[in-house]
């Protein structure tokens, strides 16, 4: 048997979409109804874009925090292919600090990174509509630690008018990767927004500036802790999904005000 009739396909990489949720109680209703519904709707979107990408495969990782922090996907990232959505409820306090705790935990090799052989850094998708009850400045310190969570592209949704959105910054590591929505309409639609452009920057390797309508440089392959200390990959990954965040912020800001279940 010759060479050519044995052709091994080669295997993408993958990069892991990570939901960090908001379950307290002050998230009930109308709120935790947003974002269940939109998680869910927003599953074959993310599942054309793992499809229709050469480079990477979509994981899907969830965790909630209310009086404590707990993985829903308590065995690892799921491949979007095969992830179901399993609808949360709102109840408890706001336990932050543990969350940043359980996500840096999650972030190595020999838990929810053990694959990654060619993976790309991830992306961390944080809500919240209050402010932490915890030892979040903690929580957040030993996070930054983290050489993945260093090298992933961050942003966070501040739910309503009580949201911390300072604290989502300091996650997030800018105010300009911060959004802000105040009913359950545009809740779903930034949901949405965010995990399908997350997704599609985070898992490619190459960039193209959307004003100038030119590739940068390629991007170093994010596949080992060792190599997730490079910075320059990510910080371009953040830069353009933060170009469209703040393209986002401009279009929402006439549209947000007014409705029924204004927060």
């Amino acid at each position: 048997m010759s060479l050519n009739d044995v052709v091994e396909a080669i295997p993408r990489k993958s990069m892991v979409l990570f939901f960090l949720i908001d379950t307290s109680g002050s998230m009930s209703g109308s709120k935790i109804g947003a974002v269940n519904a939109a998680i869910e709707e927003v599953i074959p979107e993310l599942k054309d874009i793992s499809a229709g990408n050469a480079d990477a495969e979509v994981k899907i990782a969830a965790l909630e925090f209310n009086h404590s922090a707990n993985w829903l996907t308590q065995n690892g990232p799921v491949p979007v292919d095969s992830f179901l959505w399993q609808y949360v409820d709102a109840g408890g306090n706001t336990a932050m600090g543990e969350a940043c705790r359980k996500l840096n935990d999650a972030l190595s090799t020999k838990t929810f990174m053990r694959d990654t052989v060619g993976s790309f850094a991830p992306a961390i998708f944080l809500l919240s509509d209050g402010e932490p009850t915890d030892d979040f400045d903690d929580g957040l310190t030993e996070l930054k630690t983290n050489k993945w969570f260093k090298a992933a592209i961050k942003v966070a949704v501040a739910i309503g008018d009580d949201a911390n959105k300072n604290r989502l910054a300091e996650f997030t590591g800018s105010t300009e990767s911060v959004l802000e929505v105040h009913n359950s309409a545009m809740l779903r639609k930034m949901i949405k927004f965010v995990s399908v452009r997350a997704s599609q920057i985070a898992s490619k390797s190459v960039q193209v500036n959307p004003v100038k309508n030119a590739a940068v440089s390629k991007l170093p392959d994010e596949t080992s802790d060792e190599t997730a200390k490079n910075a320059e990959a990510p910080s371009l990954k953040q830069a353009a999904l933060n170009e469209q965040i703040a393209q986002i912020k401009a279009v929402t800001q006439s549209t947000q005000s007014g409705g029924d279940d204004e927060w």
